[in-house]
């Protein structure tokens, strides 16, 4: 009969069980899984992007958000910095303050275990839970037994990537105890083309160029690839998390140099726009681009107001997507529990005392590039000095 019982062993509920077996609490986790950690394990390529340097609540999407600055303000990257390097694992900073394991992402998940099991954390993996229920205490029936406590904490994750075990079982559990979830969406995916773009870009898989993508008042200056199906790319999976179904992006194919002036200095060029734009563009981008659009002539018989208006359309190239790759492409779950029915210092449920619910079940979502994972730091941290 453990003092709490924490459901999950990702990234949220291996902090939180850490933390609350300092305390002195005899903590067991449930994982569903063989193994532990398993969206650590995956993650940066094999490497874990572990945290970002430059964390604030800016970088995380939220029907409120306020709600996050509490638990990141509590344990900011700098305190798991310093978990990384009391482990002895080598780290470097890849690009916009990410930081990735030199070594593998199985470092990472070593050392939460090594944490979990110096603080006397009890972990039972290849658990499946058949009934979760509050009476005096919670009671938990699974395939391994029947577990009682006073403390049980939701850490399952949200809906991404079903090929690692994701479900819906946090979402429902919340539900069952009376708190709200918000709508859920596939997070930080590629997008898709229409039927008409996929028949002239499709077969652009693999060309990649850095862009500035915008969605909603929100623009991402870095890389997109396009892909068979439609386009992907840290430029596109960060708009992602802001489209709707419906919405129109804007891209700047060219963002570093200013087309109406390139293209009007070449005016009285002899050869062919898709040529010349392929100066600035991949070559194969700039040949797809005049099918699709028509731009077969020689420059000099385009008009200045001609080249202008394609100009134009280059810096702010506009694509209505299908839809999204979804869940099985996607890096995170956007909404989940809403979070007016929890507490941001605790992550307590304001009307269950005793249920603790954290990282990526909750309604805050992350940019790419560590957002996520300092999120489940941070909010496992904090659950874990009150569960």
């Amino acid at each position: 009969m453990p003092d709490a019982i924490i459901l999950g062993a990702g990234a949220a509920g291996l902090m939180c069980a850490l933390e609350a077996g300092k305390r002195g609490r005899s903590v067991l986790v449930l994982e569903r899984n063989q193994r532990i950690g398993e969206k650590i394990r995956i993650s940066g390529g094999g490497r874990c992007n572990f945290t970002n340097i430059v964390t604030e609540h800016e970088h995380y999407i939220s029907e409120n958000p306020h709600f996050c600055k509490s638990a990141l303000a509590r344990f900011t990257p700098d305190d798991f910095i310093a978990l990384v390097r009391k482990h002895g694992i080598g780290y470097h900073e890849k690009t916009l303050g990410q930081l990735f394991c030199d070594g593998s992402s199985r470092q990472i998940i070593a050392m939460l275990q090594r944490e979990c099991k110096d603080a006397g954390v009890r972990l039972v993996v290849d658990c499946r839970i058949s009934d979760v229920r509050k009476e005096n205490r919670f009671v938990v029936t699974t395939n391994k037994g029947k577990f009682e406590s006073d403390s049980l904490v939701i850490a399952t994750g949200g809906l991404s990537i079903p090929k690692l075990g994701a479900t819906d079982f946090g979402f429902r559990l919340a539900r069952q105890f009376g708190l709200n979830v918000t709508q859920t969406t596939p997070g930080l995916v590629p997008l898709t083309f229409s039927k008409e773009d996929a028949s002239f870009f499709s077969e652009l898989s693999g060309v990649s160029l850095e862009v500035i993508s915008s969605c909603r008042g929100h623009a991402f200056r870095e890389n997109l690839l396009f892909t068979h199906r439609g386009l992907s790319g840290p430029a596109i999976l960060q708009t992602s998390s802001y489209w709707n179904r419906g919405d129109t992006i804007s891209i700047d194919l060219s963002p570093d140099v200013d087309l109406r002036e390139f293209l009007k200095n070449k005016h009285q060029s002899g050869m062919e726009l898709s040529t010349v734009l392929s100066e600035i563009l991949p070559r194969r981008l700039a040949k797809q681009l005049r099918t699709r659009y028509g731009w077969s002539k020689p420059l000099h018989h385009y008009s200045v107001k001609e080249l202008s208006s394609i100009a134009a359309q280059l810096h702010d190239w506009k694509l209505e997507p299908e839809g999204t790759e979804g869940y099985s492409k996607a890096e995170v779950t956007r909404g989940g529990v809403d979070t007016n029915g929890l507490s941001s210092k605790t992550m307590e449920a304001r009307n269950v005392p005793g249920l603790f619910i954290i990282g990526e079940v909750v309604d805050v979502t992350g940019h790419l590039g560590g957002y996520n994972f300092q999120w489940a730091w941070s909010s496992g941290f904090v659950a874990g000095q009150y569960a």
